[in-house]
């Protein structure tokens, strides 16, 4: 690992600023597709099943799936921005 001269308050602030905005959409999704719009959603469907009920049983799952793997993604553009990218070997 190479650390270069870069302020780790800089680095924590914008690794705390990307997980706050994952996880609001993540609660968007989950909570508000799943509760709060679950009666407008349930006018749609989606293989036969209302898109509130299914928001809440499998949409949000896949959200979180797909959440995972940008967060993945940017915090390695984060950690190589900051000097903080892994060695190959």
């Amino acid at each position: 690992m190479t650390v270069q001269t870069s302020p780790s308050g800089s680095y924590w602030s914008d690794s705390l600023k990307l997980v706050g905005k994952l996880l609001s959409i993540w609660f968007f999704v989950s909570f508000g597709c799943g509760i709060l719009f679950k009666d407008y959603l349930d006018q749609f469907a989606i293989g036969g099943a209302p898109l509130g009920f299914w928001m809440a049983q499998q949409g949000s799952i896949i959200c979180f799936v797909a959440l995972l793997v940008v967060y993945a993604r940017w915090m390695n553009k984060l950690d190589e921005k900051h000097g903080f990218e892994e060695e190959e070997n």
